[in-house]
């Protein structure tokens, strides 16, 4: 096993902390620290629905969950440039990731008739921003939910599952959980997943930037990333029992 740039092992999450309620107006929110990746995190709660579901037997009664990302100029070594009209590429895929890994921890119907708006703003980043985003949304979402309940907006709490991302990849032809931005950007292999509580996964992003990659290096990296998620679902859960949710 070679020595990781910041000394992890190779299965070893970086070190992420959360700060709840960073923003005193949002129904819910977090400032997550994943190493040196940096995202706030907010969730607010609409008492309406999106046009579109209004004539949808599939969705009538139920509620949705949309998502904004965007990377804060100063966010990264080089300045990023706003989204002043539109959406890049990257930041379209982006969003539509963190809202359908949130919609998929939820019964919908359970929601109701309401539209959950979450905003993800990069402060700082180091890799892994889009899966930082996810499980920081997370548990926004979960804090969004109760201080609904708690100004009696929402009768009662849906149950959800704990949902996280996480990154990883194959550096020098070792499988590596959570990848910072020096190894990201050296990796032959380079992976995002979403996971919920029941090793159930939502979504498997993965692409071989030099070369391929094998059947047995694709399970060996899904084995490698169920570690990664048991310890990311345990840091989740620790904040759940301090916030009292």
């Amino acid at each position: 096993m070679k020595a990781r740039s910041d000394g992890r092992a190779s299965d070893q999450v970086r070190k992420i902390e959360v700060i709840p309620a960073v923003q005193k107006d949002s129904d819910g929110s977090v400032l997550i620290k994943w190493g040196d990746t940096h995202v706030i995190c907010a969730v607010n709660i609409e008492e309406k629905v999106p046009n579109w579901m209004k004539d949808s037997p599939e969705h009538a009664g139920g509620g949705w969950i949309t998502a904004e990302y965007g990377m804060l100029p100063g966010c990264s070594d080089r300045r990023i440039h706003r989204d002043k009209i539109r959406s890049t590429g990257r930041t379209h895929e982006i969003q539509r990731l963190i809202g359908r890994s949130i919609r998929a921890c939820v019964d919908m119907k359970q929601l109701g008739p309401r539209t959950v708006q979450i905003d993800c703003d990069v402060i700082q980043a180091d890799g892994g921003t889009r899966v930082a985003s996810i499980t920081g949304s997370y548990l926004a979402f979960r804090l969004a939910l109760f201080r609904g309940k708690e100004r009696r907006a929402i009768s009662q709490i849906p149950k959800t599952q704990l949902v996280a991302g996480l990154s990883l990849g194959r550096v020098s032809g070792e499988i590596l959980v959570d990848l910072n931005y020096v190894e990201d950007v050296k990796a032959e292999v380079d992976a995002n997943l979403v996971m919920n509580e029941l090793n159930e996964f939502i979504e498997i992003q993965g692409t071989a930037e030099k070369g391929s990659f094998s059947k047995s290096q694709y399970q060996a990296m899904i084995e490698a990333a169920e570690k990664g998620f048991a310890q990311i679902f345990e840091i989740q859960r620790k904040y759940l029992r301090e916030w009292g949710l």
